[in-house]
This record gives C-alpha cells, sequence and structure tokens, in this order.
C-alpha cells in the first residue's frame, strides 16, 4: 500500500483514516500483524548490505552509540502487536540490555494506514530528545486515538510534549515528514523484507512478531559472545 500524502493538505482531512484502523484491533494474528500490499517479491527481497545506514530523515535510537549490538525494530503506530511488545518486552530488553550499554535500540517508522503515519509524524516534529516519550505514548494509548476521535487524542498526546494546536496542524501538512517516513517504509518493504510488524533485526539477524525477552536474550548473547 503506497501511502498519499495528499491526504495530509488538510489538516483536518489527515485523521479521517483513523475509523478504518480499529478493524485491526479485532483480526486474529499470532503475535505479528501483516501490513496490506506488500507483495511476495517484495517480501522475499533481502538485501541487508546498507541495513545500518541512517534514512534520510535520521535516526532515532537510545542507548549507546557504540554498543556491541544494535536491534533495529519496524513497527506501525497502529498495530496492536508492536503496543503489545512496547508494552512487555521492549521494557525488560531496555532495563538488562540498553541500559547497561549492551545495545544500541533503533526505532524506524513502517505505517501501514495514514493514521500510523500522521502518528509518526507527529514524534518527528517533536523535539528529538521527545520522540520516545510520544512513541511509548502513542503505544499506551494506542486504543484511545487509533480507534475513535483519532484527531482530538492524538492533539491531547501531542500538547505533552508541548504542541499548539498550530504547530499540531502545521506538522501534519509538512510533506518532507510525510514523504521520508514513507521511504524508511518502502526500503525496509523492498530491501529488507519486512512485511509485517514487529520486525526486528539484531546485528542484521532477523526476529519477526512480538518476541518475548527470552528470544531477544538468546540472540543477543549470542552476538555478544
Amino acid at each position: 500500500m503506497k501511502l498519499d500524502r495528499r491526504l495530509f493538505i488538510a489538516a483536518g482531512a489527515v485523521l479521517v483514516a483513523g475509523a478504518g484502523t480499529a478493524a485491526y484491533f479485532g483480526m486474529p494474528h499470532e503475535n505479528a500483524t501483516q501490513v496490506p500490499g506488500i507483495n511476495a517479491a517484495n517480501a522475499a527481497a533481502q538485501d541487508l548490505s546498507d541495513l545500518a545506514k541512517p534514512p534520510a530523515l535520521g535516526e532515532r535510537s537510545i542507548g549507546k552509540a557504540d554498543a556491541p549490538v544494535t536491534v533495529i525494530e519496524y513497527a506501525s503506530a497502529t498495530c496492536p502487536h508492536c503496543a503489545s511488545f512496547h508494552a512487555g518486552a521492549y521494557l525488560e530488553l531496555k532495563k538488562e540490555f540498553v541500559d547497561t550499554g549492551k545495545v544500541r535500540f533503533v526505532f524506524r517508522e513502517f505505517p501501514f494506514d495514514d493514521l500510523a503515519l500522521a502518528a509518526f509524524m507527529l514524534a518527528r516534529c517533536a523535539p528529538e530528545d521527545k520522540y520516545f516519550a510520544l512513541i511509548d505514548i502513542l503505544f499506551e494509548q494506542q486504543k484511545a486515538w487509533a480507534s475513535r476521535n483519532a484527531r482530538q487524542e492524538l492533539f491531547k498526546i501531542a500538547k505533552l510534549a508541548g504542541f499548539t494546536e498550530e504547530s499540531f496542524d502545521s506538522c501534519l501538512k509538512n510533506e518532507e515528514i510525510a514523504q521520508g517516513i514513507i521511504e524508511i517504509r518502502e526500503k525496509a518493504a523492498k530491501s529488507y523484507g519486512v512485511n509485517s510488524t514487529p520486525t526486528f533485526f539484531i546485528n542484521g539477524k532477523l526476529l519477526k512478531g512480538n518476541a518475548g525477552i527470552d528470544d531477544f536474550r538468546k540472540m543477543i548473547e549470542a552476538e555478544l559472545g
């Protein structure tokens, strides 16, 4: 599915897509949300030669820059399995490996609908030091803003990061940020075979779905030797 930036010209229309997003919350999945519109050829693609290269929009990460292990997550803001990961295994991963200097955690946006794109745009418009705090809140409150009154609920979240109504609307009209996020998504789908969320790469090794801390621990400790 190619996201249409024309939806972001008028801030009042940006969040209309939210009405359809609620369907994902009732859909049966194992531990990952399949992304619509990515064909089998793209999903099979695996050229990780430039996986570590930051996207044009810039990288968002936490942890030591020179940590021996890098974990990259591709997630959608409206993915219930991503929200579940961030409420569970992510907290343990951060405490055990990121905060101790063993892992650098990179978050890359992979919106599978226009509402997720709008949410990620707000996170990108916020000061960089508030990015992960906003991502955490977006996942914590996902069911509220992704299923009803999307604009109103997202504005409540944005105000926590210092947005005014004017800066909120301005952000959602920012085509440069929208395009930058779309490019991250398309690169992941076409080059790295990402076709569901969450998807992780641990020093380039693939881990799909809402994995538990034991899965991460096994792979990270193998990389640490």
